[in-house]
């Protein structure tokens, strides 16, 4: 509980320092396209819930959506390649040949065969996710010396209890620092995908916004979207707070 209230102080100073520098630039500068944030807050709780929230409720599901596809075919696919060594030689070659591919690139190929709907959107995400999580699983299985699975094979263990009490506690801390990472620029080009063949998103919001030169909307919407990106580390910190219980002791 006392790393809870110090997590949530360090967080509200860190929250007031960036106020603070935004504020002092609007008074320093005086241009309508720079707002304070006094009125940008109060035009927030004018359209939140009557805009704003719609917009947000989609680019969670589509953050989601990404991430659940990519942690279900990326983590076992790890799992594979960090374990079976003869796998991780057929796949690594094709996991290296498509992992530096900018993803953005592959927006128009992807909005061509699945078009330019919910489909293409979560797709890039998922493409930005699961390289990372792969690679990360697979090596952090492959740093376990196999004298550590020895004990497990004499006394008649199952791949299954091998997972269970090997792979999966040396997996999850890289596994977890993968999504942190990828969570980032997943959100950025979240960002760039919905201002494409939608009406629904950050993304959109804030460029419409942006396009009728209303500088506070467009604020607003700014402000939303680092919340849901401080949503969304704090949902991973919280998971691996709980999941890797023996990183603390």
């Amino acid at each position: 509980m006392k790393g809870i209230s110090h997590t949530l102080i360090s967080y509200l100073a860190a929250a007031v320092f960036l106020l603070a520098i935004w504020w002092g630039l609007a008074l320093l500068l005086e241009l309508p396209i720079v707002p304070t944030p006094d009125k940008v807050f109060v035009r927030l709780t004018d359209v939140f819930a009557r805009d704003i929230l719609e917009h947000a409720a989609y680019s969670l599901w589509r953050i989601a959506a990404g991430l659940g596809l990519a942690v279900c075919i990326g983590y076992p696919l790890g799992v594979i390649m960090g374990y079976f060594r003869q796998a991780d030689r057929f796949l690594s070659p094709v996991v290296y040949l498509t992992y530096p591919i900018p993803k953005i690139a592959l927006l128009p190929i992807l909005m061509l065969l699945a078009g330019v709907g919910e489909l293409s959107k979560i797709l890039m995400i998922f493409l930005i996710i699961v390289f990372q999580v792969v690679v990360a699983v697979r090596d952090a299985i492959r740093t376990l010396p196999e004298e550590r699975y020895y004990p497990l094979y004499s006394l008649g263990a199952s791949l299954g209890q091998i997972f269970r009490f090997v792979i999966l506690p040396a997996s999850l801390p890289k596994f977890i620092t993968a999504i942190r990472v990828a969570m980032a620029t997943a959100v950025s080009v979240l960002f760039f995908t919905e201002t494409f063949g939608t009406q629904y998103g950050m993304g959109y919001y804030i460029m419409d916004a942006w396009l009728r030169v209303n500088y506070l909307e467009m604020y607003a919407g700014i402000l939303v979207l680092s919340v849901m990106g401080l949503l969304l580390f704090g949902i991973i910190d919280c998971f691996e707070h709980v999941a890797c219980l023996w990183q603390r002791k």
